[in-house]
């Protein structure tokens, strides 16, 4: 008799199948008072984590488990700048952890998500991985992972991972539908602050900005062409007090190019609170530097 063949479908299959049955355990539904159930990501044994941009301004919640158990949970911390809500459980659950995986192009995803019949799956591969990145409420991101595939906003703050079994991160909507993946790596780093404070204290100058062009006899000054005017200062902010004005331009700090908001934010990490640093500008179309005390950003 002929010997069989393997066939690589059939062991595709059994392989995403196998990776699904171990990381079931992660994936937890979300439902608040008055608001559809969404997905997220049992990250410890009490916390589970989300995407927080859908995320309703709510203080309890349940949360039901794949496995078909719910927990009372209350929101222990958001954060705006990297997209993530924490929230506690009431009670403890023991997941078996998922290594971190490492992403690359070309390379399948699984997004799980949360769904009433069970667990959604969805298989994808990793468009691009870029280097860290800012987002534009001042939060780093420590990798840009972009995946080829849709996703639901039900779906949205499941665990995603790669194809050895790795957990990448929690799946996440940017622009035009874009799916994204917050790096494990950047959860962990904001997970403490959330779970301690419920936020994460970030850097804060009082200032409202707006891109514009540096005057043309000021380039070689300044050594760049674009800048950010200042359209509002905050009363009693940082900037107040080191008595900047509406409709200066900010070309640098700390002898760093600012041409954009991102590249500001990348001054104004939690590090950067309490910190004095030297911001140049551009007033009535002359050159100046002043000392800034870098403030905490306000609670919103």
């Amino acid at each position: 008799m002929p010997e069989a063949t393997e066939n690589p479908l059939v062991n595709l299959s059994d392989a995403l199948a196998e990776r699904l049955r171990v990381a079931r355990p992660l994936v937890a539904g979300i439902a608040a008072p008055g608001h559809r159930t969404r997905s997220g990501t049992l990250w410890r044994k009490d916390v589970v984590v989300a995407s927080e941009q859908r995320f309703p301004d709510v203080g309890d919640a349940k949360v039901t488990l794949s496995d078909g158990s719910a927990l009372a949970a209350r929101v222990a911390g958001r954060d705006s700048g990297t997209n993530i809500v924490a929230l506690h459980l009431d009670g403890n659950v023991d997941p078996a952890p998922l290594p971190a995986g490492e992403p690359r192009p070309a390379g399948l995803a699984l997004a799980l998500g949360f769904d009433d019949g069970g667990v959604s799956v969805r298989l994808g591969v990793v468009h691009s991985v870029g280097p860290a990145w800012h987002s534009r409420a001042g939060g780093r991101i420590d990798r840009r992972i972009t995946l080829d595939i849709r996703l639901t906003p039900k779906e949205e703050g499941g665990p995603v991972l790669g194809p050895a079994g790795g957990l990448l991160g929690i799946s996440t909507l940017g622009p035009r539908g874009r799916v994204l993946v917050i790096p494990a790596s950047t959860v962990e780093a904001v997970l403490e602050p959330l779970l301690a404070k419920g936020r994460v204290e970030r850097g804060w100058l009082g200032l409202a900005l707006q891109p514009v062009l540096v005057p043309e006899a000021l380039e070689g000054a300044v050594g760049h062409s674009r800048g950010l005017m200042i359209i509002n200062v905050s009363k009693d902010g940082p900037a107040a007090r080191a008595s900047l004005h509406a409709g200066d331009i900010l070309v640098t700090i700390a002898g760093d190019s600012i041409t954009s908001p991102a590249a500001l934010a990348q001054h104004l990490g939690p590090e950067a609170v309490g910190k004095r640093v030297e911001l140049g500008l551009i007033r009535a179309d002359e050159p100046l530097s002043i000392g800034v005390t870098i403030g905490v950003q306000p609670s919103r």
